[in-house]
Parts: structure tokens; C-alpha cells; sequence
């Protein structure tokens, strides 16, 4: 499966790198674009998790890197909740 990097920028203006077992990410993102942070996580945990149930087709399990990618988004987007609109910007993806 063809794997991939996606950097995003958080609320704080820090970047990461995050991870993807699939190409599933860019149907769901668009390098350059921001989105609020909800719904960065509602796009975040669907494109992971079905990028988790192609591995799971595949292999016969699922993707624990993917799964483990999406509790670290989840764990760095609630440190934003109070921010005033908070924001995530997707800055790229790195195939």
C-alpha cells in the first residue's frame, strides 16, 4: 500500500508531521487549506480510519500506526479546544 506524510500546522504555529498507511488522505485534505479544528478532527478520524480498514482488507488487521497517528492528533487538537477558532492548516504531503 502506498504510504504517506502529511505536515500539518496547528493553532500554536508548531508543524508535524503526520503519518498515513494510504493515499485516503487526500481525499479528504487539500494542501494549503486551513480547517477549523473540529473539523479537522472529523476529517482526521475519518480518513485514518478508513486508511486503518485497508490495511485490515489487506493484511487481516488493522493499522495501528494509523490508529496511533490519530490519537496523537486527537491528543494535540485538545490542547487548542479553548483557543478562540481554532484553526488547522494541512501544508503539504510528502509520498
Amino acid at each position: 500500500m502506498p504510504e504517506m506524510q502529511f505536515r500539518v500546522r496547528w493553532p500554536d504555529g508548531a508543524v508535524e508531521s503526520c503519518y498515513s498507511p494510504s493515499l485516503v488522505i487526500k481525499d479528504y485534505f487539500q494542501p494549503g487549506a486551513s480547517y477549523p479544528l473540529e473539523d479537522f478532527l472529523a476529517r482526521s478520524r475519518t480518513a485514518l480510519n478508513i486508511a486503518s480498514a485497508r490495511v485490515e482488507a489487506r493484511y487481516g488487521h488493522p493499522c495501528s500506526l494509523a490508529l496511533g497517528q490519530l490519537a496523537r492528533i486527537e491528543g494535540a487538537a485538545a490542547r487548542f479546544i479553548t483557543f478562540p477558532d481554532p484553526h488547522v492548516a494541512v501544508e503539504g504531503f510528502d509520498e
